[in-house]
C-alpha cells in the first residue's frame, strides 16, 4: 500500500496537479514556514504575556514543546496554545518550545502529493530539532504528533514523540496537576484520525476527561471507527468535493445524538471543523473545546 501512495504521490509531483487552494497553502509552506503565509516573526504572537521560554532561552529543557501552526496562528486554536501552557507552568515542567525556528511540519503537503516541498520542510526541522538536542517532544497537534514520530526518522530525526493529551493524563495522575472543580458537562470525544486509528492513542484523552467531566459519553463510532473530521488529506487547505453531505457535519449530527453538550478534540483542524460545522447547524448548544481548554477551566 505504501509503495502505491508513494507512486501516486510523485506522479501528482512531477505533473503538477494540484488545486488552486493547495497552492497557496504550498506557497505559504515555502516562503514563510507556514500554511497561511503569516510571518515567521507572528509565529510566538499568541505567547504574548504569557512568559514561555525559547530553546534560547531555556536551553536545558526537559521537554520541547512542537506547539504547531494552528495553535500558533490560527485565532481559535490559540485557545489551546494557551491553555495548555497554563498546565505546563501549573506543573513546573521544564519545558521550552522553537519559537520563530518552528517551521510547518510538512504533513499537509505530503498528504496532498508535494514530495519535494515536504522534504525540505522535513529536512530543516530536523536539522534544527537535532541541533537543540531535543528527546522528548509534546505536540498539541496530532498531524505534528504522527509526522515527527513516524516520519521524520527517515530524515535522522529519532524522538520520543507524545501528544498533549498524553501529558496531561501523566500530570494528572501524578500529582503534578490538580483539578480544583469538576465540570459540569456532558462529553463526548472525538477521536482525531492520527491520534486514534494512526497512533493508537484512545484512553488518555478519556482518562483526562474523566477527571474534569460530570459525563462522558461515546458516538455511534468511536474509537478506531471514528469518522474523520473533514480536513484529514490536506483537505483543510482546499475546498470540500460536492456530495451528499459535508463530513463535518456528519460527525457533528452524531455528537449531537450522544446529548452532549460539549464535543471534546485534540486536535486544532477537528476544532475547527466541528466547530464551523456547529455554527452551520445553529446550535449554541452544543460547543467544541480541546481537551486542554477543559482541563485548564478547572484549575482556577
Amino acid at each position: 500500500m505504501f509503495d502505491i501512495l508513494h507512486i501516486r504521490r510523485n506522479q501528482v509531483l512531477m505533473e503538477s496537479d494540484f488545486p488552486a487552494k493547495l497552492q497557496t497553502a504550498f506557497t505559504g509552506m515555502e516562503r514563510t514556514g507556514n500554511p497561511w503565509k503569516l510571518s515567521a516573526s507572528d509565529r510566538m504572537n499568541w505567547a504574548k504575556g504569557l512568559d514561555i521560554p525559547t530553546v534560547d532561552e531555556n536551553p536545558d529543557f526537559d521537554v520541547l514543546w512542537w506547539v504547531g501552526c494552528a495553535p500558533a496562528y490560527d485565532m481559535r486554536a490559540q485557545s489551546t496554545a494557551k491553555a495548555f501552557a497554563r498546565i505546563l507552568k501549573e506543573a513546573g515542567v521544564n519545558f521550552a518550545v522553537l519559537g520563530e525556528r518552528e517551521m510547518c511540519c510538512g504533513d499537509s503537503a505530503r498528504r496532498a502529493g508535494n514530495e519535494y516541498l515536504f522534504f525540505e520542510l522535513a529536512t530543516q526541522n530536523v536539522e534544527t530539532l537535532n541541533e537543540v538536542k531535543a528527546k522528548k517532544i509534546v505536540t498539541t497537534c496530532p498531524h505534528g504528533l504522527n509526522t515527527l514520530a513516524a516520519e521524520y526518522g527517515a530524515f535522522g530525526g529519532h524522538y520520543e514523540v507524545i501528544h498533549h493529551s498524553q501529558m496531561i493524563d501523566d500530570l494528572i495522575k501524578a500529582g503534578k496537576i490538580r483539578p480544583k472543580k469538576e465540570l459540569d458537562a456532558t462529553v463526548t470525544f472525538h477521536d482525531p484520525c492520527y491520534l486514534g486509528r494512526h497512533n493508537g492513542i484512545y484512553d488518555e484523552p478519556r482518562e483526562t476527561l474523566s477527571f474534569v467531566v460530570s459525563e462522558t459519553v461515546e458516538m455511534e463510532h468511536s474509537r478506531n471507527q471514528s469518522f474523520c473530521c473533514g480536513a484529514g488529506g490536506a483537505q483543510m487547505w482546499k475546498e470540500e468535493e460536492h456530495g451528499a453531505q459535508a463530513v463535518n457535519m456528519k460527525r457533528y449530527e452524531e455528537a449531537v445524538e450522544t446529548g452532549a453538550s460539549c464535543i471534546a478534540v485534540g486536535c486544532p483542524f477537528c476544532l475547527t471543523m466541528l466547530t464551523d460545522a456547529s455554527k452551520e447547524a445553529g446550535d449554541d448548544g452544543l460547543v467544541v473545546k480541546d481537551i486542554a481548554e477543559l482541563v485548564a477551566e478547572t484549575l482556577s
